[in-house]
């Protein structure tokens, strides 16, 4: 089953256009004036082995900075049991409301009789976006989410930032609402896009009324302490993979870190997070998703040299939400 909705593909309730006349949130944070400032982040992390593997390979071994966390997952021990070994490592929640593959599922960490709105008839989150949308409230939105934090925590996991799987917690208004109002309580940032969202805003096709949306979220985040986004770039996990480089580790990593440095080129001045899916895939993996050939793609460019040296030519400032947050404190 192929996600129908990639993480914050639907933020387009919230994504703007380019803002004009103000610094950016990077020149805000204290990194240099006109500086392309960019987060290399892995989500998924947790959701299987070959997904751990991956996310560790592409941070330790490549050149990406940040992953998150599916905390209702069956791979999560694992994957925290690594953090705890490699406690500089940059990892927050990828907060999870939908179980999108067929054979291959979870249920909600709050309890089914606690958010009965979030399952199917199953008994684990539902497929998509839409259906979280139509039946779960916000209220068991926020149960869940936070029952999520308080499972890091309890693994003894502080993440560094929130953000939100295949974008449900932008599915609504009032979905978005708690998801900001969890890192604001808990003075954790939030991914959020609030800044000229120049690449968010041409990918959706943001209105006006978005724009003035964004841009009213991000303040509200900075006024509270909290790094902000200028830019979301979330188009990898769409981008086709021809048959004939999907069986083919040299050809594939050769195709998709030309796609990546295609979208270096196309990043604009201020703090931008680059969504990848890297995964180690073994033969386990098709049996999981579809998505194989995209995940192992994602991994191979974070570890090619190739992709190292085009950052270091398009004069790429690499960080981490660890990094923004404590220049944020300062």
């Amino acid at each position: 089953m192929k996600i129908m909705i990639s993480c914050c593909a639907i933020i387009c309730t919230l994504a703007c256009s380019a803002q004009t006349g103000d610094s950016t949130y990077a020149e805000k944070l204290g990194f240099p004036k006109g500086a392309k400032v960019v987060i290399l982040h892995v989500d998924d992390a947790g959701m299987s082995y070959d997904s751990n593997e991956g996310a560790i390979t592409s941070i330790a071994k490549g050149v990406a900075t940040s992953a998150s966390v599916m905390m209702p997952c069956p791979w999560v021990p694992g994957f925290v049991h690594y953090l705890k070994q490699h406690p500089g490592m940059d990892a927050g929640l990828h907060l999870t409301l939908t179980s999108e593959w067929g054979d291959y599922r979870w249920g909600p960490l709050a309890g089914k009789d606690a958010v009965p709105g979030l399952v199917d008839k199953e008994g684990d989150l539902w497929p998509s976006v839409e259906q979280v949308a139509q039946h779960a409230t916000p209220d068991e939105v926020e149960k869940e989410i936070t029952a999520q934090l308080a499972r890091a925590r309890a693994m003894g996991f502080e993440p560094t930032h929130l953000d939100s799987h295949m974008g449900t917690l932008f599915a609504t208004p009032a979905f978005t609402e708690r998801y900001i109002k969890l890192g604001i309580a808990n003075h954790i940032p939030v991914m959020m896009p609030g800044g000229h969202n120049t690449l968010i805003a041409l990918q959706l096709q943001a209105t006006g009324v978005a724009m003035a949306q964004a841009r009213a979220a991000g303040k509200m985040l900075w006024a509270a302490g909290l790094p902000v986004l200028d830019d979301l770039h979330n188009t990898s996990y769409d981008w086709p993979i021809p048959d004939s480089v999907k069986s083919d580790d040299t050809k594939l990593q050769g195709y998709k870190t030309a796609k990546y440095i295609q979208a270096l080129k196309q990043l604009k001045p201020g703090l931008t997070m680059m969504i990848m899916h890297s995964t180690a895939t073994s033969p386990i993996f098709e049996h999981i998703s579809g998505s194989g050939a995209v995940r192992r793609g994602d991994m191979l460019t974070m570890i090619n040299p190739v992709f190292k040296q085009a950052l270091a030519d398009e004069h790429i400032i690499l960080t981490t939400w660890r990094e923004v947050m404590q220049r944020r404190q300062r």
